[in-house]
Order: C-alpha cells, then sequence, then structure tokens
C-alpha cells in the first residue's frame, strides 16, 4: 500500500521568491490524483521536491511511512515521466526499458520477463527493437511509461507528459494512460495546466494558484462545486459566465437583478443566500445550464451576437454591457445573429460568491 503525504511543504528560491507555500496534500494508494493551475502555480516544482529533483525548504514528504525529505532520488523508488520522453536515443526499445533493471542487478531471465510484461502493458511488446528515432511521439512516450512501470516504484510522477503531442493523440493517450494506472495498480500523481485533461483523467484534482492550494475535490465536484470565482473560471470550456447583481426581496420572493436580468430565485435556491448580509454579489452559471425559453418565462431578454457551431452542440454568444455570455445549446437549433433570445436558469446549478473575498457562498 503507498500512500504521499506532504506536510506544510514550502519551496523558497532566494530570498523573495515562495514557489509553493504550506503545501498539505495527501495521495491515497492507487488513486489517479493531478495537480492543475496556470503556468507558474508551484505544481511542477511540488511534484519535483517528492521526486527529490528540488530540495525541500520548509514541511516533511513521506512515502507510506517513509519519511523521504532528504533523501536523494535514486533512494525514493519513484519514477517520474518528463514532458520531453527522456528516452536513450542509441538505445532499443527494448534497452531502455531494461536499463534501469541491469542497474539493480537483476538476472537476464527475471528482466525479460518485466520487459515483456511492461511493454504488452503499454502496447510497445511489438516494437521492442527499434530505436526511438523510427517510433512516434505517442510510441516514445509510451517507451517511457514502460520504463517507469518496470522498476515498481512506489508512485508515478508523470510532469506534463502529453503536451508534446498533437491534439488527437493527446486525447487518445488520456485513455492509455489511464488504462496502464489501473493494470499496474499503482498511485499516480499527474501534472497538467490542460483543465480537460484534468477533467477526464482524474479520481481528484488539485487546483493551484500562487503556490498554494485553492481546491482539492472530484471533476464532479470543482466543476459543480467551485468554491472560488478562480477555480469557475479557470475550469470549464467554454468557462463559467458571471454577472454581478444586486439582492433586492419583496412580496414574490428573492430576486437578483441588475440592468439586464430579474431571477426571481426559488426558494430552495434562495436559502443559500440565508445569512449573507451584503446587498450585491456576483452569480455564476455555467453555460449549458443557460436555458432558451418562451419570452413570458425569461428572467433576461437579448439578441444573438454570434453562434459557435461545434458538431456536437453550438456555442450561442450574448452580449451585456462590455461582457461576453456564453450558452451551450443543441447542434439543431437554427439560432441566427441578431436573433431575439429569452433565457433563464437551471436554479439548482447556480452558485453564489462573494464579491470582496471571491469565494462561494455555502451551500
Amino acid at each position: 500500500m503507498t500512500t504521499l503525504t506532504m506536510e506544510k511543504v514550502t519551496k523558497q528560491f532566494g530570498r523573495n521568491v515562495i514557489a509553493v507555500k504550506d503545501f498539505d496534500l495527501k495521495v491515497k494508494d492507487q488513486e489517479f490524483l493531478v495537480l492543475l493551475g496556470p503556468s507558474g502555480c508551484g505544481k511542477t516544482t511540488a511534484m519535483r521536491m517528492v521526486a527529490g529533483l528540488e530540495e525541500v525548504t520548509s514541511g516533511q514528504i513521506f512515502l507510506g511511512d517513509r519519511n523521504i525529505t532528504d533523501l536523494p532520488p535514486r533512494k525514493r523508488n519513484v519514477s517520474m515521466i518528463f514532458q520531453n520522453y527522456a528516452v536513450w536515443p542509441h538505445m532499443t526499445v527494448y534497452e531502455n526499458i531494461a536499463y534501469a533493471l541491469k542497474l539493480k542487478n537483476m538476472d537476464k531471465q527475471s528482466i525479460d520477463l518485466v520487459v515483456q510484461k511492461t511493454s504488452g502493458m503499454a502496447k510497445i511488446d511489438n516494437l521492442l527493437e527499434r530505436y526511438p528515432s523510427q517510433l512516434s511521439g505517442g510510441q516514445q512516450q509510451r517507451v517511457a511509461v514502460a520504463r517507469a512501470i518496470a522498476v515498481n516504484p512506489d508512485i508515478f510522477l508523470m510532469d506534463e507528459p502529453l503536451s508534446n503531442l498533437d491534439a488527437k493523440l493527446r486525447v487518445s493517450m488520456r485513455t492509455e494512460l489511464k488504462t496502464i494506472h489501473h493494470k499496474a495498480g499503482a498511485t499516480t500523481v499527474f501534472v497538467t495546466h490542460d483543465q480537460s485533461e484534468a477533467m477526464s483523467m482524474a479520481d481528484r484534482i488539485v487546483i493551484m494558484k500562487d503556490g498554494e492550494v485553492v481546491q482539492i475535490g472530484t471533476p464532479d465536484d470543482v466543476y459543480h462545486r467551485s468554491n472560488s470565482l478562480f477555480v469557475a473560471d479557470f475550469i470549464g470550456t467554454p468557462p463559467t459566465n458571471f454577472l454581478k447583481v444586486v439582492i433586492k426581496k419583496d412580496q414574490e420572493g428573492t430576486h437578483l437583478k441588475n440592468a439586464h436580468l430579474n431571477l426571481l430565485l426559488e426558494p430552495g435556491t434562495a436559502k443559500t443566500l440565508d445569512g449573507y448580509s451584503k446587498e450585491k454579489l456576483i452569480l455564476g452559471i455555467r453555460p449549458e445550464n443557460i436555458i432558451l425559453v418562451n419570452e413570458e418565462d425569461a428572467s433576461l431578454s437579448t439578441s444573438c451576437l454570434v453562434t459557435e457551431p461545434q458538431g456536437s452542440h453550438q456555442i450561442i454568444a450574448i452580449q451585456l454591457d462590455d461582457k461576453i455570455i456564453k450558452i451551450v445549446a443543441a447542434a439543431d437549433l437554427k439560432i441566427k445573429t441578431g436573433e431575439d433570445l429569452h433565457l433563464n436558469f437551471k436554479q439548482e446549478t447556480l452558485r453564489f460568491f462573494d464579491p470582496e473575498t471571491t469565494l462561494a457562498l455555502s451551500d
């Protein structure tokens, strides 16, 4: 059973640059955990500290019950896969996979069994006699994965391993990596800045910003229950739409209003605002949760700015003052530029954010 625990881990460069601050994390046995965030948020630095490629300024790192904080990389029993593959160009695929096993003084028969097993898992068992120059980018990445599996590490660390692949191959390799992860019974930490990659692969996602963790949760948690404006805006394509509104109460109930919107909240939705004493808030609504309705049922009416066909669906853009709002709608709806639109929201999906703290209000 392999778990990874990071306790108050901080990495500081020089006097003023704090790349990772008070990083707390517990990765479960056989979990596929993704570190996600924009460039420069500290996710790769956090992973490199686990691998031993960066020294820890303060805090502790444990693999299982072993404190590995100050151990050299070779004694940590971790495998790291980089975005540039890092396969040996002068060695065949077989030799690349077998190299680390030879360093462990394994006998030839044992090495052959491991190479055959891991290459089969990575679907490159028919390429063992080829050199990296004879392989595609996706095949080279599979070699790197097989080589990492072969040494039977306690944990796999993957630093944006798909970023050098073309878009179509990247999507198929997501499935391959997740399948290999399950077959190997591995514990995996995967770094990416691509939120669609994170959503499709992760058991849990750790979202980072400016060296700190801002939310940890399942893909469902971070998407549907984003805990801040940053997370709601970062996760999702197109991202969450945000509207500044004022809370008004009358005999009908609780309304959210601005120059374009008059939304009467359903009683269950309005309860989220109980205990919120401010007059203003920010309403967050995912593009797929804005619905086209008849004029009499609308909370907001406007005209279509443009449509963006996507094959399986279309994105409708509208403009409210200087803000573009995007709506995901069925592909067979024939909407023209300039056409009047009447809109309402799926209220159970609404998120409310405090404009001062930028944090979500509790459900």
